[in-house]
């Protein structure tokens, strides 16, 4: 069976919220061990790019709202095994955050999973039998609607129609990981 191995995160806004990814998370996301980065943008600089591209050659960006690089999309849809995967930054959904806005933006790209950004409010939720991700912010950036951030990331191994999720986070420099599966409904097949 093949696994294959997802990074997603974003809103570093390294330098100008944060100086650094936090060291505890540069000791997981090594290059080798991950196949595809979707990441939801503000970047903000040329170098985090190029550490992404060394983690993973198969990298993803959606441009945020304060990403210099214009040649980033606003959206992107990425197909890995039997999953289709929605990516946007957050900031054109209004209001901001909204899960019925985020769905509709779902349903117009037609995936199984979509993933947003912007809020820095880390979120994993199924609804109506698709999944939704917003990664929070990897560096735990101050944010206008999330009073304390927690930085965090999550890795989705994706096997056949199932999606396990790992959520990471620190609090108090203390890293928490939680699990959560989402399996893709098949159709049944008429003879």
């Amino acid at each position: 069976a093949v696994v294959s191995t997802q990074s997603t995160g974003g809103d570093m806004h390294i330098p100008y919220r944060k100086a650094a990814l936090p060291q505890k998370f540069k000791k997981l996301l090594v290059p080798g061990k991950i196949q595809h980065i979707l990441c939801t943008g503000n970047l903000c600089l040329r170098e985090t790019h190029d550490y992404l591209k060394n983690i993973a050659s198969d990298v993803h960006i959606v441009r945020g709202d304060f990403d210099s690089n214009t040649s980033y999309p606003e959206q992107k849809v990425v197909t890995v095994g039997q999953f289709k995967i929605g990516i946007i930054h957050g900031h054109q959904v209004v209001p901001w955050g909204d899960h019925d806005a985020i769905a509709t933006i779902r349903r117009q790209l037609d995936v199984d999973v979509m993933i947003s950004g912007h809020t820095h409010k880390l979120e994993a939720y199924e609804k109506e039998g698709k999944f939704y991700i917003n990664p929070g912010s990897v560096t735990g950036a101050y944010s206008p609607l999330e009073r304390d951030p927690v930085p965090a990331f999550i890795l989705m191994d994706i096997q056949a129609n199932s999606l396990v999720t790992y959520v990471y986070s620190l609090t108090n420099e203390e890293m928490e990981v939680k699990k959560i599966e989402f399996k893709k409904s098949v159709p049944d097949r008429e003879e």
